[in-house]
């Protein structure tokens, strides 16, 4: 308690900002005084549990799925996620909070808990899972009106992107006063990121992340977002991570590398000292191919998540594994035994950050266990091979629901909230009459 408050004064700290991460990655929680913050420090805090049931919408399902009553949960601050906020003009920090019930248990259906949980089920092995997320974003002039189709904004040049600019260093330098902002908010607030490049869509970029321990970088993660989305809006355009904003448009992902080094070594366990791929190794692949299509809720966890998953558009549609192949949904990047890594390519720059990299090691952690085999690579195009994964998110549910291994790793409580908050998205959804439908039907049929 000392370092904080020590924390807070060396940086004149007048208000902090106490963050929740909802299901769908949303931050929630509560705004205070510096003093108040610091008096309230140890579980002073409440919010209704109901937080974690909360629709995108800010709706809620129909089906109880908290507490009858909907009781508090109580904030508990992770001292180690304490920063600046860099964007306001007043000093002002934020924290990351853990929530637990009046008897101090966790709130088991909180995202940043289950990556906990599953951090503590390679913990009891003796593993420690690494992770370097890939986080792609688009820009985008500014729309308030949801019914008219986004736009590329206007950059430097005085004109917006019509063609493909991948990697294209002065696409980027269109936005550089932006980028600037970006890469200062992130030092500001400790954010390990490290390259930046143009992506395939118009005006779309990613960030990648240098490699670390899974609860950091999904902390990192969950703060990046909001930082480019803040940063951008002060240079007067958007930033979305909708998994497919623009039509005609690749969408964006959120690649996660993945590799589990041995606590007492620090040795990555998925190679050997010649270099090979280790049957640990294997049995993580095995296991992401069992049962990441029954896990696709986290990590197409919308109804616009599965427009992305289409054929040649850098998107898998199936869990195939190759080496160094992006036409996969499992990629194994050429590498030394230090770096043998996978790459999970399914989820979506929408994806609950917790919830993306928390779903990748729950299933290497089954196919490790269970010994799983991966079978083999393959060779040449996976568009060629058959469309395995689900292809809307109201397929999608009842796969996790009934997925019996899935719940026992992710938790009971957790599976059965996701499911109920997605499926009233989706009823949401249904409801929803779109411009195509006005369009080729209106007076047509």
């Amino acid at each position: 308690m000392t370092d904080v408050e020590n924390w807070l004064r060396d940086r004149g700290i007048t208000e902090v900002e106490c963050l929740v991460p909802d299901m769908s990655g949303v931050p929630r929680g509560k705004i205070l005084p510096a003093p108040k913050f610091l008096s309230s420090f140890d579980g002073g805090l409440r919010l209704p549990e109901s937080v974690f049931a909360q629709t995108v919408t800010g709706g809620y399902p129909e089906k109880d799925v908290t507490s009858v009553t909907d009781g508090d949960v109580y904030l508990h601050p992770d001292p180690q996620s304490l920063r600046v906020v860099p964007w306001y003009p007043d000093p002002t920090a934020q924290v990351i909070n853990d929530c637990v019930y009046a008897d101090g248990s966790p709130v088991s259906i909180s995202p940043r808990q289950v990556l906990r949980n599953v951090l503590k089920l390679y913990e009891q092995r003796g593993w420690k899972p690494i992770v370097a997320p890939e986080l792609e974003f688009f820009l985008v002039k500014i729309n308030t009106d949801p019914d008219y189709p986004l736009e590329p904004p206007i950059g430097r040049s005085g004109r917006p992107e019509t063609g493909r600019q991948s990697y294209g260093i002065d696409a980027v330098n269109e936005f550089d006063p932006l980028f600037e902002k970006v890469y200062a908010y992130c030092e500001a607030q400790c954010l390990d990121i490290d390259t930046l490049s143009h992506e395939a869509g118009a005006a779309q970029m990613e960030i990648n992340f240098n490699h670390g321990e899974a609860l950091e970088l999904a902390d990192q993660v969950f703060l990046f977002k909001r930082t480019v989305r803040q940063a951008a809006l002060r240079n007067n355009v958007y930033a979305t991570f909708m998994a497919k904003p623009m039509q005609n448009e690749p969408g964006s992902a959120m690649h996660v590398h993945l590799n589990v080094l041995d606590v007492k070594s620090g040795r990555n366990l998925f190679a050997d000292e010649a270099g090979e791929d280790t049957p640990l190794f294997r049995h993580f692949i095995g296991g992401l191919r069992k049962y990441l299509p029954s896990c696709m809720p986290l990590f197409a966890p919308n109804v616009n998540s599965y427009r992305r998953l289409v054929p040649d558009y850098d998107a898998p549609i199936n869990v195939h594994w190759g080496r160094d192949n992006r036409t996969v949904g499992l990629r194994v990047p050429t590498s030394g035994a230090a770096g043998r890594r996978v790459e999970n390519r399914l989820a979506g720059a929408d994806a609950n950050p917790y919830l993306a990299i928390a779903g990748s090691l729950a299933c290497g952690y089954l196919g490790m266990t269970g010994e799983i085999d991966a079978g083999d690579p393959i060779e040449g195009s996976g568009y060629t091979r058959a469309h395995s994964l689900p292809r809307q998110l109201f397929d999608a549910l009842p796969k996790l629901q009934q997925n019996r291994p899935l719940r026992e790793v992710l938790g009971e409580d957790f599976v059965e909230t996701l499911v109920a908050v997605k499926e009233a998205e989706w009823e949401a959804y249904q409801r929803v009459v779109s411009s195509w439908e006005r369009e080729y039907l209106l007076l047509n049929v």
